[in-house]
């Protein structure tokens, strides 16, 4: 059996390749790239996925591959980029990430909503991995229990 990873997906610059290099305990210099890039735990999809709602189809063909979707939204900005339900189209659970959440407090509330549209169930979890915030929990609820499915 082929290993799930976590699909990561967010608009541009909120995060995610930050994200995916913490679960995946690389501290490398960062690739950006216009590629899905599949790591040792994770999928990073690029921005452009999100933004564009005719590559839908291809976020949902890919996360056939995945155990778990985060959905980013970047609190520093708060883009609201993703269609309302966008979280319904998914099989696996959805979990909602708030990111850069020591920039912008003012805006916690807008991204709740925002993730609340998105179709996204709490939990959500609120990290800046630069800070070292809210990583750990994430990381802990991602990655025990998979290890108890069995895989």
């Amino acid at each position: 059996m082929r290993k799930k990873r976590i699909m990561v997906v967010g608009p541009t610059q909120c995060g995610k390749t930050t994200l995916v290099n913490a679960l995946n305990d690389y501290d490398g210099p960062l690739r950006k790239t216009q590629d899905i890039i599949y790591g040792k735990n994770t999928i990073d999809v690029p921005g452009s996925y999100i933004e564009n709602a005719w590559m839908y189809k291809h976020l949902i063909a890919v996360s056939q591959d995945a155990s778990h979707v985060l959905i980013l939204i970047d609190q520093s900005r708060c883009d609201n980029v993703y269609s309302p339900g966008f979280a319904k189209a998914f099989r696996c659970p959805v979990i909602g990430v708030i990111t850069k959440v020591d920039l912008m407090v003012e805006n916690e509330e807008l991204c709740y909503k925002q993730l609340k549209q998105i179709g996204v169930e709490e939990p959500y979890y609120k990290i800046s991995v630069l800070r070292g915030i809210g990583i750990g929990a994430l990381k802990e609820y991602l990655f025990s229990r998979q290890k108890v499915k069995g895989d």
